[in-house]
């Protein structure tokens, strides 16, 4: 390993010495002022580096620190971001003021990545920018959070296309000492390590820091000399290898992480698992509550308590789910010890329809929090995992959602916090969820931000054709079409940005099914449209890699040549260009797979105007009047779908979105009239500081309650708790109806019946119920039917039944009034289900007898 690289051996002049510290935090990412600052030493060496201050600071020529020291200009540049550090550092946060109480209770964030910036290239896509932007907006907020990944040698990819538009996977290796990480040490100012049991081995692990603002993010690294050459690999690369690789890292970033807490002697009292990659973090955690002498059950129910997780993933087939016996192998000195719990821990992960070990499954039930990503994702989910939790309706299933947002201070443009700080209460940066503050953005002058937006659509152009000269000469094509790009696209013409991850179901080139009507859109020489496509496709993505050549076949073509674009190498850097800069954000994923998609939130911030399917966020964003909708009958076969969206596409730029653009001359006030109101309406909500509060207020700080509570007085309540579950679940069997009622003498109506005006007249129904050793007083008893509402959805209504008298051998009958023309099997039925103020939600325990 190289020698490390770092501020506790550099010695610079005394006016500029605390450069390193900037360096060392990726606080730099977000605050312009100090990235201007690093960009200042050698603004093209800056580019070069991908805007890596460490770097800078490593491969500068000693004999330029003397003169910047002197440089007035940089040493006053410097003061002021040493002034904005100190003060963000030592400020009070939000969470100080809100839970002063529980400033010194860690919260783990678990996540397979972590997405800063590109000068940290530890990320693939989507899942790590938005655990990089909960990390920034934690330290924003002041949580007491701790972050722990993995520390990838060769990162994700870099991506290159050559001149048939085929990717290629260009493999990277990092020296680690010129990236913005520290080695973490222990007390005695050693590099920590810990060791984990991995099948037959144990495996080393090198831990290192990242600094983010106020908090840190622990990453654990394989890649040592104790380790044989395939556990080095282990670490080598984000989502690379087969199965055996894949349950191996994720046993790493669970477990291994788990034992990172122990070693740094952080006190952790909530675990957060972004996605179910870090899902082993419970079975090292059980493991401890057994070696401290807590039973199996009562282990379960401490760790379930302190758990969230979040899941991203709205198909079956994106969750990790491995054969058993491979899971029995890499755990198998885990069993070696506990070998009388092995049938539990199983039990814990198993799909028993597919006989695999699911990753969802072992972090749904060992977590008692759980959530999706937006509103409509949190549905999908909960019917994804109905049968999960027993009969019940998919609307009772436990599983939330918390919709994903994005950090303002990284994705926001320059040029507009500029001009928004100039207009709105100065305040608005640190207060961004406060929705009236928002609504003076009105007050701008329609001409300021659109010269805003035209300086950030020509600084996108300028990296464009940057980015497109270095394919072509990369790619060995002749002088003049390697400089022929200097005049492709136009600042003046509408630009529509599609980036994301090539996967088929986000349908990078469905634009591309009717070229004709494409190319009239194109050419239109009074009114032209500009496209700009980019992402990669995973290495193993064979049909995702085909439409990069697809997009890459048509740019080529002459009559769509300099306006369809194609850009290579997608990371966070091209990724603020074109947020920043075009005019409308197009997202057309089949629904209901785009779990959020955040990059529309990056877009709108920015007044980029969103074009998309009603997936994801935008199901909620969008009002009718800050964007549009692509329109399509939900439901329908994929070839229908694509049709009917492809139409809705083509109807919308033709009808509304082009007219828009261009009906009013230089300066086009409808369509800035319509960029604020997408501002106003979309920035306060989807950012991470309201996502962070909402995961602090609805998740966190429940969970940190309910586990305070578990395991006071020696784990009394937590014992209390799990044996409850046991009786309930060894006795749920003897629960049983006995006779229902439902007074239907009252009124006769047949099944087929309409179903009339419920508040006319109401009826008593009865039911007698067996319950067995089980107390009818840890039951609730509810009769359930389907009332139809105004907008012809059915809602399900729950009337509580009341215990009116106890028979003998601990029979009841239950009673409730509903409207009279309901009778039983044909309109409403009965349920029994455990209850508990023990719970943490309604559906703990999934056991529900139904009549």
């Amino acid at each position: 390993m190289t020698t490390m690289f770092s501020y506790r051996n550099m010695k610079l002049p005394q006016t500029i010495e605390r450069l390193p510290e900037l360096a060392y935090n990726m606080w730099f990412s977000w605050n312009d002022d100090a990235l201007e600052l690093f960009g200042l030493i050698n603004q093209e060496l800056w580019d070069q580096f991908l805007h890596n201050p460490v770097r800078m600071l490593a491969e500068t020529h000693p004999d330029v620190w003397e003169p910047l020291s002197k440089d007035s200009a940089f040493v006053k540049q410097y003061e002021k971001v040493i002034r904005q550090w100190d003060e963000y550092s030592s400020g009070t946060t939000w969470f100080q003021r809100t839970y002063p109480e529980f400033l010194h209770h860690q919260i783990a964030y678990f996540s397979a990545e972590f997405g800063f910036h590109e000068s940290l290239p530890i990320y693939s896509g989507g899942l790590g920018v938005l655990a990089g932007d909960h990390c920034k907006s934690a330290s924003d907020l002041g949580l007491p959070l701790i972050g722990i990944g993995l520390l990838y040698k060769k990162g994700y990819f870099n991506q290159k296309i050559n001149k048939e538009g085929q990717q290629q996977a260009e493999a990277v290796s990092y020296d680690f000492s010129r990236l913005p990480i520290l080695p973490a040490l222990d007390d005695q100012g050693q590099e920590l390590k810990v060791q984990i049991q991995l099948a037959d081995r144990t495996v080393q692990l090198k831990i290192w820091q990242v600094l983010v603002g106020r908090v840190s993010l622990y990453l654990m690294d394989a890649d040592l000399e104790e380790n044989s050459q395939w556990d080095r690999d282990l670490t080598a690369q984000l989502y690379g290898g087969n199965q055996d690789i894949r349950i191996a890292q994720e046993i790493l970033l669970g477990m291994g992480g788990v034992k990172t807490l122990r070693a740094l002697g952080v006190t952790t009292a909530v675990y957060h698992i972004n996605e179910g990659h870090a899902a082993f973090q419970a079975f090292e955690r059980i493991k401890e509550q057994l070696d401290a002498g807590l039973p199996f059950h009562v282990a379960v129910e401490v760790i379930r308590a302190s758990s969230v997780f979040t899941t991203h993933t709205p198909v079956p087939a994106g969750h990790d789910a491995f054969p058993i016996p491979m899971m029995e192998y890499y755990c198998s000195s885990l069993f070696a010890k506990w070998g009388e719990y092995k049938q539990g821990w199983t039990q814990l992960g198993l799909d028993a329809s597919k006989q695999l070990f699911n990753m969802t499954h072992l972090a749904l039930n060992t977590s008692a929090l759980r959530n999706g990503v937006s509103k409509l994702h949190g549905q999908v989910s909960r019917d994804m995992f109905r049968s999960f939790h027993g009969n019940i309706d998919a609307s009772e299933v436990p599983i939330a959602h918390i919709t994903n947002g994005v950090h303002m201070n990284t994705w926001l443009a320059p040029e507009l916090k500029k001009l928004y700080s100039r207009f709105l209460p100065g305040t608005w940066a640190t207060n961004q969820t406060n929705e009236d503050i928002w609504k003076q953005l009105e007050i701008i002058p329609a001409e300021s931000l659109w010269d805003a937006h035209i300086q950030l659509k020509e600084k996108l152009i300028r990296y464009v054709r940057s980015n497109l000269r270095e394919h072509r000469r990369r790619n060995d094509m002749p002088a003049d079409k390697v400089e022929e790009v200097r005049s492709y696209l136009s600042a003046k013409a509408l630009t529509i940005g599609f980036a994301r991850r090539f996967a088929t179901y986000k349908r990078a080139n469905l634009v591309f099914n009717d070229l004709e009507r494409l190319d009239r859109l194109v050419n239109n020489d009074d009114r032209p449209v500009q496209f700009l496509f980019a992402g990669k496709a995973h290495p193993a993505d064979i049909p995702g890699q085909q439409m990069i050549r697809e997009i890459y076949r048509v740019s080529r073509m002459d009559r769509f040549r300099g306006k369809i674009i194609l850009l290579e190498n997608y990371d966070m850097n091209m990724a603020r260009y074109l947020v920043q800069g075009v005019d409308v954000w197009l997202n057309n994923p089949r629904r209901p797979y785009e779990a959020s998609g955040t990059s529309g939130q990056k877009a709108a911030m920015n007044g980029v105007i969103n074009f998309s399917v009603l997936d994801g966020w935008w199901e909620e964003g969008y009002d009718g009047t800050n964007g549009w909708s692509i329109e399509g009958s939900n439901g329908a076969d994929n070839e229908k779908l694509a049709r009917e969206n492809t139409e809705s596409i083509y109807r919308l730029l033709e009808q509304e979105i082009v007219p828009l653009y261009y009906n009013q001359g230089k300066l086009p006030v409808q369509w800035v009239s319509r960029m604020k109101r997408s501002i106003t309406t979309l920035a306060p909500v989807y950012n991470t500081d309201r996502m962070v509060m909402d995961y602090t207020n609805e998740t966190y700080i429940p969970t940190l309650k309910r586990t305070m509570a578990l395991v006071t007085d020696q784990y009394d309540l937590a014992t209390k708790v799990a044996d409850y579950k046991n009786f309930i679940k060894a006795n749920w069997h003897f629960v049983k109806f006995l006779e229902i009622n439902d007074g239907s003498g009252s009124r006769s109506v047949s099944s087929a019946d309409a179903i009339p005006d419920i508040s006319k007249s109401t009826k008593e129904v009865t039911s007698t119920i067996k319950f067995g050793p089980i107390w009818y007083k840890d039951t609730v008893v509810e009769l359930l039917y389907y009332e139809e509402q105004p907008n012809h959805q059915w809602q399900q209504v729950i009337v509580t039944m009341n215990a009116v008298k106890e028979l003998d051998n601990r029979v009841v009958q239950y009673s409730a009034v509903v409207p009279s023309h309901l009778r039983h099997g044909s309109h409403f039925s009965l349920r029994v289900r455990p209850v508990s103020p023990n719970f943490a939600t309604a559906f703990e325990l999934p056991l529900v007898t139904t009549l």
